[in-house]
């Protein structure tokens, strides 16, 4: 009999302590499931430190601001992101956490690491260039609730632009007030 209920507790704790483990692993706020198996490759351990925003917009016929036709777009060149942000302040998560997304292409960190896709996570917003778009009030609330989360989760040394790992190859995230936004997250 002791045997039994002994069995039964090691299961239970086993049980909670994945279980637990789980559920702190990705972020507590309301996302929409857009799951995506192109553009990323499942990973096991690795360390996230970053975190790097981005911007895009559906560059073919059609919305330019529809999620479906941006991820029409990221399945065409085979890259992704773990989050895109719609223009009403929709968290779309695409990649889990722990596994990589293809977003950040050829680039550097600040501290000279390369491969930044293995330790970063990736977050689009969903605005264009032209000079009269911007991310919307609603887009930047999310953002920063979105990086808020992930900074109480894990160790983040860097929050960064695109254009600040990919210098003269990206402009991105644009027409953002960026040290407006990096003074929210210190909020």
């Amino acid at each position: 009999m002791k045997t039994i209920v002994s069995k039964r507790l090691i299961t239970i704790s086993i049980i909670l302590t994945f279980g637990f483990s789980f559920c702190w692993s990705q972020t507590k706020l309301k996302t929409v499931d857009k799951t995506v198996r192109i553009g990323m490759h499942q990973a096991d351990n690795r360390k996230i430190d970053v975190v790097i925003v981005h911007s895009v917009y559906n560059a073919s016929e059609g919305d330019k601001y529809d999620i479906d036709l941006v991820l029409k777009q990221f399945s065409r060149y085979h890259v992704s992101s773990h989050y895109v942000i719609g223009r009403k302040g929709d968290i779309f998560q695409l990649v889990s956490e722990k596994d990589i997304s293809y977003h950040a292409g050829k680039s550097i960190l600040p501290d000279g690491r390369m491969g930044v896709n293995s330790c970063s996570i990736g977050i689009e917003l969903i605005t264009t260039n032209d000079s009269i778009d911007s991310p919307t009030e609603k887009q930047i609330q999310a953002l920063t609730a979105l990086v808020k989360d992930i900074k109480s989760r894990y160790k983040i040394k860097y929050v960064l632009r695109h254009s600040d790992i990919a210098p003269g190859r990206k402009t991105d995230p644009w027409n953002m007030n960026w040290e407006a936004f990096l003074k929210r997250l210190e909020d």
